[in-house]
């Protein structure tokens, strides 16, 4: 099947419109100097958290406890990720240090 280019170009425009518009209609609800519902608030407040503890849970969920390596470079990337967190509170050090680490610990100490 071919796809010629009048259809892509109707495609990415049809993307790029529901893009902005998704990103533009937060700013058309609650812009100016109307004020936000109590409920947008909270989940402003509660969501961050909440996505990444099940984003962390997301990613060790198919460790296995009972055969080598035990999870332990998984174990080990997350202390690293906390211990960098708790001294630098620095968001996006402690993801790149917590990868480097994961994966430099599966492709050396745990290979299986």
């Amino acid at each position: 099947m071919t796809v010629d280019f009048t259809y892509s170009v109707a495609a990415l425009m049809i993307v790029a419109l529901v893009t902005a518009l998704t990103r533009a209609t937060p700013y058309l609800l609650f812009g100016g100097k109307r004020e936000m519902p109590k409920t947008v608030s909270y989940l402003g407040n509660v969501l961050p958290a909440s996505i990444m503890i099940i984003l962390v849970l997301y990613c060790l969920r198919n460790i296995n406890l009972t055969a080598f390596p035990f999870g332990l470079a998984e174990f080990f990337s997350v202390a690293v990720v906390i211990t960098v967190q708790i001294i630098k509170n620095n968001t996006f050090l402690s993801i790149i240090l917590g990868t480097a680490c994961y994966m430099i610990l599966i492709r050396t100490v745990f290979l299986v």
